[in-house]
């Protein structure tokens, strides 16, 4: 096991385009860190840096006390497990698994029983005469994590190993290579463009965008407190709504202003984001409110409400989500903008709307597309954000 530490890496590729920023960070023994974000944000380009798979064009990687820019992928005793299990066809699971053991030149029974050990710890034991094309996916992919465990490595490096799976194979082995992580200790950075996956597996989670670190933290705090709009619309499902406001103070109370609605804010929400009130009557923000911080107004209420338009409703037995239309511009968290196709008119002067807002209710609420319905808001969990900076206003 071994700390890895990335401090102000780049990567710049020979046309000119830069995939990652000034990456710092550090990864500490034992730990599983989980870089996160949208496609063609730099995580798997930060994650084949520290392989060794691509070079650096700036800054230092350390793995353990060892800065190893200059060493090959071979010499930096680290495993990888790739989205395409990269099996070969002709083997069994059992050669498979000692594939990298056996180039090693290991006694052969050193090699037997490591391999027999890693067929128990992922229930391989049955398969170990079978070739890949006889398993499932999530076999294979247990193939793919024995081969990377055997080999008793310094850090595993897994670059997005669950994408090929189906949603219920993901969950149930989302579950598997966390026990296994905790099991074994051994250090681990993970890349996934899944928000869930990053949120239910990590120790922390490193969210990337356009090559930029945007945060990192324990899962919970980067929901509970997104350090920018990026991360704020990033990490939740469904996403945060984040919507155009101004801000407003009198009579000893702040409120801000939602279209043509207004909440009276918290004193509660004011001690965490003691930023709001600091740029002047009628500041342009942006404000944040979580989907399951709205409530049926009847059922609560002592709650601040809005009013908006039902548009779509999901019934998904555990919670119903209704996807609503405020009279406000909601804002795009990658760009900082509004979204300027807001509504469309058909040739036959059909007018279609976006839904803007979202709302986690509960379970067999009765929802109608086209009825207006009255929301309660908890305004203690509110968040805020510099219209024009995108970040949080703390």
């Amino acid at each position: 096991m071994a700390q890895i530490a990335l401090s102000a890496v780049d990567k710049v590729y020979d046309n000119g385009f830069q995939a990652v920023h000034g990456l710092t960070l550090d990864v500490a023994d034992g730990e599983f860190l989980v870089l996160v974000g949208p496609s063609g944000c730099g995580k798997t380009t930060a994650l084949r840096m520290i392989a060794g798979l691509e070079s650096i064009s700036g800054g230092t990687i350390s793995i353990g006390e060892r800065v190893v820019n200059d060493v090959s992928p071979k010499d930096r005793d680290i495993a990888m497990v790739f989205q395409s299990y990269a099996l070969y066809p002709h083997l069994s699971v059992a050669d498979n698994i000692a594939f990298g053991l056996k180039l090693r030149k290991l006694p052969k029974k050193v090699v037997e029983e490591r391999v027999e050990w890693a067929a128990r710890l992922l229930d391989l034991t049955p398969y170990l005469d079978r070739r890949p094309k006889q398993l499932s996916g999530g076999q294979r992919q247990r193939v793919a994590m024995g081969r990377a465990i055997v080999r008793e490595p310094q850090a595993f490096l897994m670059d997005e190993p669950l994408s090929n799976l189906d949603a219920k194979l993901r969950v149930q082995m989302r579950a598997e290579i966390s026990k296994l992580q905790r099991d074994l200790k051994t250090t681990t950075v993970y890349v996934t463009h899944d928000q869930v996956e990053a949120m239910t597996m990590g120790d922390r989670v490193a969210v990337m965008n356009h090559g930029v670190l945007q945060q990192i933290d324990a899962p919970q705090v980067l929901y509970d407190e997104p350090a920018n709009l990026f991360v704020a619309g990033f990490i939740g499902t469904p996403p945060m709504n984040l919507l155009e406001s101004t801000v407003a103070t009198g009579d000893g109370r702040t409120t801000i202003t939602i279209g043509s609605q207004s909440l009276t804010i918290s004193p509660a929400a004011l001690a965490h984001y003691p930023g709001l009130t600091s740029g002047g009557e009628g500041r342009a923000i942006v404000v944040g409110i979580r989907s399951e911080d709205l409530h049926p107004a009847a059922s609560r209420p002592e709650l601040e409400t809005l009013t908006a338009r039902v548009e779509l409703v999901e019934a998904l037995g555990s919670e119903t989500v209704g996807y609503l239309r405020l009279d406000a511009k909601a804002v795009r968290p990658s760009s900082h903008q509004t979204d300027a196709v807001d509504e469309a008119v058909s040739e036959h002067g059909v007018t279609a709307q976006r839904p803007n807002f979202v709302a986690s209710l509960p379970p067999r609420i009765a929802l109608r597309g086209g009825e207006t319905i009255e929301l309660g808001v908890n305004v203690d969990h509110l968040h805020f954000f510099d219209a024009e900076s995108g970040v949080a206003l703390r």
